[in-house]
């Protein structure tokens, strides 16, 4: 029997912690690229961000478990935490992908900003990776998505997501936890909770 190719998502991030900007560019992800599901896949060394100390990934894990658990189109996927070493995007579709030979028509889209559009070409194996998904680009308010030059010498698919005015990010939201800030419009009730409970984010 021939296998339906599916629209499948791929969000990856260090998620620590993940809060509602995240989830609505998942779900524009979701509507504007007609996807049947969207993985969320949480880094375990995140070599972009070498030298800052990370919540343990059980924990980031749990956060964006909780996130998500009312979207069925939404997965978990903790692959990179499995896996020693830093956590590079072409070995972890290259895992997912041997993990279904008979899904070899699958379309891949990985969602990502205009940062890390922007230094795309520093990751590892990026020409192998742009061969292989279309790129969606999530365009700020009012801006249109750069492409670096060295993109240009490659070909690849990339569309853009129009997506809502949203400033949080994980940054902000570590700052405002440890000054003992109420964090739940930016995460959340049951990710705020959850901070709360294990109290991360603070020293106290």
């Amino acid at each position: 029997m021939a296998v339906t190719p599916r629209r499948v998502g791929w969000f990856g991030g260090s998620f620590d912690p993940a809060h509602l900007a995240h989830l609505g560019l998942a779900r524009c992800a979701l509507d504007q690229l007609g996807l049947d599901e969207l993985r969320w896949v949480v880094a375990g060394q995140p070599w972009q961000k070498a030298g800052r100390v990370l919540a343990d990934g059980a924990h980031r894990a749990a956060m964006v478990g909780l996130l998500i658990e009312d979207e069925p189109r939404f997965v978990l996927d903790q692959r990179e935490l499995r896996r020693s070493g830093p956590s590079i995007t072409l070995e972890s579709l290259r895992e997912y992908e041997a993990e279904r030979p008979d899904r070899g028509d699958d379309a891949i889209c990985l969602v990502i900003g205009q940062d890390q559009l922007a230094g795309l070409p520093s990751w590892r194996g990026w020409e192998a990776l742009v061969a292989r998904v279309t790129l969606a680009v999530a365009a700020r308010a009012g801006e249109a998505v750069k492409a670096p030059a060295a993109l240009a010498t490659r070909p690849h698919r990339l569309v853009t997501l129009a997506m809502p005015a949203m400033q949080w990010s994980s940054t902000e939201v570590r700052r405002l936890a440890a000054a003992g800030g109420d964090v739940r419009p930016m995460v959340g009730e049951r990710v705020a909770g959850y901070i709360a409970r294990h109290r991360l984010y603070s020293e106290n």
